[in-house]
């Protein structure tokens, strides 16, 4: 099935206004039809999520690499400011004054992916368009 397109109906009809095909000849190609429908759609839903799934995989390598780095470079200076911090204050409070406003920053970061996460679109969205225009144009071609 050409993606976008609907299902397309073929009559056949002979002079005398009948289709020379029977219930049951009619009912076989329907099954058949239908059965080629759903899997031309399931093929087509797997493909869209593979695709989509690659995409995803990729950006999150990048992410899960940018974060290890930024972890590295975020100790180095958490510790040079806790170093710089213990010049005005005791060490342990100088500690516990950078411990905080990491665990702040660590907290503000996860809300702030998790909002991202959830706007994510991981849904066949090409699939479930084709599927409803297929369901559309069955059941015009039926109430004729």
């Amino acid at each position: 099935m050409v993606q976008g397109q609907p299902v397309v109906a073929y009559q056949n009809s002979h002079a005398d206004g009948s289709d020379g095909s029977d219930t049951h000849e009619l009912l076989t190609q329907l099954t058949g039809q239908l059965s080629r429908l759903v899997r031309d759609e399931l093929g087509l839903a797997r493909h869209e999520m593979l695709r989509q799934a690659k995409r995803a995989g990729v950006g999150g390598g990048a992410l899960s690499v940018a974060a290890m780095m930024g972890m590295f470079g975020a100790a180095a200076l958490l510790v040079a400011a806790g170093l710089a911090l213990a010049y005005l204050l005791p060490g342990w409070l100088a500690a516990v004054v950078v411990a905080g406003g990491a665990l702040l920053v660590s907290g503000m970061s996860a809300l702030i992916g998790l909002l991202v996460m959830r706007a994510a679109r991981l849904a066949p969205v090409e699939t479930v368009d084709n599927v409803r225009l297929d369901i559309q144009t069955v059941r015009e071609s039926i109430k004729r």
